[in-house]
């Protein structure tokens, strides 16, 4: 093993050490006590000392700089070897050292380079690195124990070592170590040290290193082992991400709810929400900080949930998200996609929402956790930015100050906020509004043999047809091709007698919810939102139709193509008999969310009911689904002989659009609208001119306009309603409402809240004076 030399000193000894061998001071390597720089930074070498780190200096044998801070440095001085050739065979050893020991020795062969004093540099170095030195040094010195103790060798005294530096060959001269001081240290490697401390180890040096090669082995970077970033790219990295994480903050309280307001300048504004919110957490102990940082950011994660849903709210029904009623919605908006789409698109979007939602939620939460340190890491700066953003704002906001029309100080997300608690404010307390409108119905106590009797006798249809909106008569688009439909259908209808007038009704809802429209019309109450149609539905308050069946007069039935589970408020609705989708003996395919087209529902319900013979007046409630979103496929119009069980209809869906192409364009999506607009009505008033007779009374409406794709974006939500009759004493009891004549209600013909009709009908239909 060679002759063996252990230099235990006190604090301060490697100093004593390094003056004692006469290395120069203006190598840059001055030992500071409690480092051990003499030996441990490459700079004292050869004095063979170990200065409190508990390094053991080795003649002749391997150094194991990572595991035992061991040094192989021979007799380096007394053997003649110059100063730079020690300096650089430590270098070299060094190179496998721990992190702070490699920081130590870069720093001091930075300063012998650039010529600084080893004063100056040294002792800065040790001073910065002395706790973490002290702490791997203690380490060292217990780990080079434990291995020495199995060998049995004794240290001797650093006289009695060989002037040789080679281990193996004690007479031979110490070979230089070739690796230059200017080149970049190596990756930390506790089993290279060795080849560069020694090129010819001898067999028991070799013997004795492999424990501590066996024992740092596991320490090298693993292939899969991420490396650190150099510090100029690691602090890229923290600039960057806290850039993002306040661009994120700042996008989400500054997004709008609806698309058609998102532009490109309404992000660049400043929202005093966020100088709130900064205060607050400047504010803050550490520990509430942090809480209030997660509570704040989960809220901004929620809003910016709810804002999405909001986008989606008004581009399909013109309104925002209803957090009290409209969870129940979703269901139905799974359906839809079902429909259109598949169940593959149907699980995809169930998928890709909840992800989303739970992605947002933890980004946010995460993003104003750093945002907050970040700002507590740099106190003094995040104050006066704070306060002269403060100062910007209150002036900007004072002075209404503007770029490109956008109000540069905004508070716009704090009115957001109170706009959604008031809604839920109203949402909660609207049920105690609706039980005392429930409670008022004129005809209540009406006997029923003074109900209806101008229209005893008589077969009267109530025909809904879905997503038929003033739009589809005012746009200018559509208009030149539904004023031609309507002008068709009036001529068919006066060719068979029949004569009509038309007037617009208020919807309460738009783009969707076409039973809340249905029971509005029906009931005379404002149903607006879910939990009115509950109460409604398991209430006895009585509808138009039951008033029917009320009388005894009349058999009152149901065709409701788009109903295709069960419908127990069937029954409230008073209807003797409801004809679902999978009792109309249609056997053709579905087009998109319609079960069965317009045309074959009009035929079945003429087979099934109208077209008996020796039976009752009916009273029909029938829906009209073929102009319903998403209009792709729609069907057209076939000879009615050819309908047979809807098979036909196989061949007219293969000719039709793919609804995903279509929804590419809104343009597309609008012609494909008025085109099942134009089905509708010509499937109904075919079905009048070829079925109709002196007892036929037909009242048919839009349910509610279509998407805002569709409207533009308009707040309107009329809708057109026609009454249709060969008896002219039909027409002349509501001549007092100033409708307009034909198919087409003038554009200042009235306009009632949906509501209003059942009682107005009622009483123009009820006994006269």
């Amino acid at each position: 093993m060679g002759t063996e030399a252990r230099a235990e000193t006190e604090p301060g000894a490697g100093a004593r050490a390094a003056a004692e061998a006469g290395v120069d001071a203006q190598t840059g390597a001055r030992a500071e006590a409690g480092v051990g720089a003499g030996a441990g930074t490459g700079t004292g070498a050869g004095a063979g000392a170990e200065a409190g780190t508990g390094a053991e200096v080795e003649t002749g044998a391997k150094a194991e700089v990572g595991t035992g801070a061991r040094a192989e440095i021979g007799a380096g001085l007394q053997a003649g070897i110059e100063p730079e050739a020690v300096r650089a065979e430590a270098a070299a050893e060094a190179a496998e050292a721990p992190s702070a020991f490699v920081a130590a020795i870069e720093a001091s062969g930075e300063a012998e380079r650039s010529g600084s004093t080893a004063d100056s540099q040294g002792t800065g170095q040790d001073e910065h690195r002395r706790p973490v030195a002290e702490g791997q040094a203690s380490g060292a010195r217990e780990h080079a124990e434990a291995d020495e103790a199995p060998t049995g060798s004794r240290p001797v005294p650093a006289d009695d070592s060989p002037s040789s530096g080679s281990a193996g060959s004690p007479g031979s001269p110490a070979a230089p170590a070739t690796t230059d001081a200017d080149e970049p240290h190596a990756a930390p490697s506790s089993t290279s040290a060795s080849a560069s401390a020694s090129p010819m180890p001898s067999p028991s040096a070799e013997a004795e290193a492999e424990p501590a090669v066996a024992t740092t082995v596991s320490s090298r970077p693993g292939r899969f082992r991420r490396r650190p970033l150099p510090p100029r790219a690691a602090a890229w990295v923290r600039v960057g991400t806290h850039v993002l994480a306040g661009v994120f903050v700042l996008v989400a309280i500054l997004v709008p709810d609806r698309l058609d307001r998102l532009t490109l300048q309404g992000f660049f504004r400043l929202p005093v929400e966020v100088l709130f919110l900064a205060i607050l957490l400047l504010a803050l102990p550490a520990r509430a900080r942090r809480v209030a940082a997660v509570a704040a950011g989960s809220l901004v994660g929620l809003s910016t949930v709810l804002k999405c849903l909001d986008m989606g709210f008004y581009q399909t029904l013109a309104r925002p998200f209803d957090l009290v009623f409209d969870w129940v919605l979703l269901t139905d908006a799974a359906d839809w996609v079902k429909d259109s789409f598949g169940h593959a698109g149907e699980v995809l979007a169930v998928i890709g929402a909840i992800v989303l939602l739970i992605a947002v939620l933890v980004l946010s939460a995460l993003t104003m956790v750093r945002l907050s340190n970040m700002m507590a890491r740099h106190r003094a700066v995040a104050v006066r930015t704070t306060l002269v953003l403060g100062v910007v704002w209150i002036t900007c906001f004072t002075l209404g100050v503007q770029f490109a029309g956008v109000p540069f100080a905004t508070r716009g997300y704090s009115q957001f906020l109170a706009n959604r608690v008031q809604y839920v404010r109203e949402g909660l307390g609207d049920a105690d509004v609706f039980r005392k409108q429930l409670a008022v119905d004129a005809y209540a106590k009406t006997p029923s043999d003074q109900l209806l009797t101008g229209l005893r006798g008589k077969d009267v249809l109530f025909t809904f047809i879905e997503s038929y909106g003033r739009v589809a008569i005012d746009d200018p688009a559509m208009a030149p091709q539904i004023d031609a439909t309507l002008t068709e259908g009036n001529a068919r209808l006066r060719s068979a007698g029949f004569a009509a007038q038309s007037g617009w009704l208020r919807s309460p809802v738009t783009g969707a919810g076409s039973w809340l429209a249905h029971s509005t019309f029906l009931s005379g109450l404002w149903i607006k939102n879910q939990q009115r149609y509950r109460t409604l539905t398991t209430g006895d308050h009585a509808t138009l139709t039951k008033y029917f069946q009320k009388t005894g007069a009349w058999r009152t039935v149901g065709i409701v193509p788009g109903v295709r589970k069960a419908w127990p408020e069937g029954k409230y609705f008073g209807l003797d008999h409801i004809y679902d989708s999978t009792h109309l003996g249609y056997e053709g395919p579905y087009f998109s969310w319609t079960p069965v087209p317009d045309q074959f529902s009009l035929e079945a319900f003429q087979k099934l009911e109208h077209g008996k013979k020796n039976r009752d007046p009916i009273m029909a409630e029938i829906i009209l689904a073929s102009s319903h979103n998403p209009w792709s496929p729609i069907a057209h119009i076939i000879d009615w002989k050819d309908l047979g069980d809807g098979r036909i209809f196989y061949k007219i869906k293969k000719e039709g659009t793919n609804p995903t192409e279509v929804w590419k364009s809104a343009q597309r999506v609008r012609t494909e609208y008025r085109k099942a607009i134009q089905y509708s009505l010509d499937s109904l008033t075919q079905w009048m001119q070829r079925y109709g007779d002196d007892n036929t009374v037909l009242v048919f409406l839009g349910d509610h306009q279509p998407v805002p794709t569709v409207t533009g974006g308009t707040a309107n939500k009329d809708v057109p309603v026609t009454i249709v009759a060969r008896d002219p004493k039909v027409l002349k009891r509501v001549s007092g409402w100033g409708w307009t004549d034909g198919l087409k209600p003038a554009d200042n013909a009235p306009e009632w809240a949906m509501d209003q009709f059942r009682d107005r009908f009622l009483k123009a239909f009820g006994p006269q004076p």
